[in-house]
C-alpha cells in the first residue's frame, strides 16, 4: 500500500478546508440528497462527500456506509485531489499497487473508486464527491459529466455556508457593537446629566441673586450659558431615547382606544393649547405596542408644533386600517423642511439647523429614533414637505 502524497499547498488548503465550519458537522438533507442521487445515477452502493482533514477523510455524507470518516493514508481521495484530473478514477483497485493490502479494499471491498475533485473558488482543492462499488466497472460519459456537474454544486453549497457564516458574524459583531455603543451611551449619559443639572440649577441660581447687580451683556451671557446647558441635556436625553428604542419593542402589544391615545397626546403635546387637531380614523381601537407608538406620535406631534412659525398651528392626523399595516398620517402646516434635507432628515444626527419657536436648534436625534421604531414595529415611514406650507408624516406599523 502507498499512503497518499500531501499536495505542495497542503497549510494553505487545510485553512481554505476549515473555513467553511463542515468538519465535525451532522449529516444535512442537501448534502444528503446529492450522494442519493449520484448512487442511483452512477447505478453504485455507495456515494461520499468527503474533506480531507489533516489526518483523516471526514465524510461529510455517508450514503451506503455506516461511518463518517476514514484514515487518511488508506483514503482513495487523498490520492484523487493530488491528481492532476478533475476525475480519479481506478477501476479494480486490486490491481493498483496503491491499494495492495488497504483495509478499504480488503475489509469493506472498495473495488471500484470514481471521485472528482471539490474545487474552491481560489483553487483549493477541499475533497472530493466520490462513488464506490464492490465490483469492478467503468462510467459512461454521460454519468462522468454528472458527477463533475454534481461536484460543482456541492461547492456551491459550500461556498453558500461560507457566506452565511460570514453574515452571522457580522451580525454578531454589529450587535455586540450596538451593545457597547449603547452601554457607552447609558453610562455618558449618567456621568454628564447629574454636573449638568448642577450647572444649569447654579446658573438659574446666580441669575436669580444677580438680577439687579449684573449689567445687560452679564445677563446675556448668563441666557447663553443657561440656553446652552438646555440644548446639551436634550442632546443626551435624545441619545439615550436612541439607543433605548429597541427596549420599547419588547413590551406587548395591547388593545389601544385611539381617542384615549389622541387625548393623552394632546396633554403631553400641546399643554400650552398652541395647536388646534383634527383626527380621523375608520377605526375606534388597534392592536400594538401602545409605549411605542406613543413615542414616534410625540416626537412628530411635537416637532409640527415646536417647528411652526404661524399665529394658528393645524395638526391633522388620519389613521387607516389596511390589510396588514396600520397606516398613519400626520400633517401640519408648519414651516416644512428645505428639499435638500428631505432624503436624509431620518439620518442620525442630520439638523437642518432652523430655529424652533423657543430659538433652539434640533439636536438630529428625534427623526432617527422614530424611523428606528418604526422599523423595528414592521413598518415605514417617509415625508413629503414644502417650505412655509408644512409637512405630511406617513408611517405604518405591522398588524403582527
Amino acid at each position: 500500500m502507498i499512503a497518499p502524497k500531501f499536495p505542495e499547498n497542503e497549510k494553505q488548503r487545510q485553512i481554505a478546508v476549515e473555513k467553511y465550519g463542515l468538519l465535525d458537522t451532522l449529516p444535512e438533507e442537501s448534502y444528503d440528497n446529492i450522494t442519493s442521487i449520484m448512487s442511483y445515477i452512477c447505478d453504485v452502493p455507495i456515494s461520499l462527500i468527503t474533506l480531507m482533514d489533516k489526518d483523516r477523510n471526514f465524510l461529510k455524507s455517508h450514503h451506503g456506509i455506516p461511518f463518517n470518516e476514514s484514515p487518511r493514508e488508506i483514503s482513495f481521495c487523498g490520492h484523487a485531489i493530488t491528481s492532476d484530473d478533475p476525475i480519479t478514477i481506478i477501476k479494480d483497485s486490486r490491481e493498483d499497487e496503491r491499494f495492495h493490502g488497504n483495509p478499504l479494499v480488503t475489509e469493506h471491498q472498495a473495488i471500484f473508486y470514481a471521485g472528482a475533485q471539490l474545487i474552491d473558488s481560489e483553487g483549493f482543492k477541499l475533497g472530493t464527491l466520490c462513488v464506490y462499488d464492490t465490483k469492478p466497472r467503468e462510467l459512461t460519459s454521460e454519468q462522468k459529466m454528472a458527477l463533475l456537474a454534481m461536484s460543482k454544486q456541492v461547492v456551491s453549497l459550500f461556498e453558500q455556508r461560507y457566506q452565511n457564516l460570514k453574515l452571522t458574524q457580522l451580525r454578531d459583531k454589529l450587535e455586540k457593537r450596538n451593545d457597547d455603543l449603547q452601554k457607552f451611551a447609558s453610562v455618558v449619559s449618567h456621568d454628564l446629566k447629574s454636573p449638568l443639572a448642577n450647572i444649569i440649577s447654579l446658573t438659574e441660581l446666580l441669575e436669580d441673586d444677580n438680577k439687579d447687580k449684573l449689567n445687560e451683556e452679564s445677563l446675556q451671557y448668563l441666557e447663553y450659558l443657561k440656553t446652552s446647558s438646555y440644548s446639551l441635556k436634550d442632546y443626551i436625553d435624545g441619545i439615550l431615547k436612541f439607543y433605548k428604542s429597541d427596549d420599547l419593542i419588547k413590551n406587548r402589544k395591547e388593545k389601544i382606544l385611539l381617542h384615549h391615545l389622541f387625548e393623552e397626546l394632546k396633554k403631553i403635546t400641546d399643554s400650552e393649547h398652541k395647536a388646534t387637531f383634527t383626527i380621523s380614523s375608520d377605526i375606534e381601537e388597534l392592536f400594538a405596542n401602545e409605549t411605542a407608538l406613543m413615542q414616534i406620535l410625540v416626537n412628530l406631534i411635537t416637532n409640527a408644533i415646536k417647528y411652526n412659525s404661524k399665529p394658528e398651528i393645524l395638526i391633522d392626523i388620519k389613521v387607516s386600517d389596511l390589510q396588514d399595516d396600520y397606516e398613519f398620517i400626520v400633517n401640519d402646516n408648519g414651516n416644512g423642511i428645505p428639499q435638500n434635507y428631505l432624503d436624509k432628515i431620518f439620518d442620525l444626527f442630520t439638523v437642518v439647523g432652523v430655529e424652533d419657536r423657543d430659538g433652539n436648534v434640533g439636536t438630529g436625534i428625534g427623526l432617527a429614533t422614530v424611523k428606528k421604531i418604526v422599523k423595528n414595529l414592521g413598518g415605514d415611514i417617509s415625508v413629503t414637505s414644502s417650505e412655509g406650507k408644512g409637512s405630511t408624516f406617513t408611517f405604518s406599523i405591522a398588524k403582527i
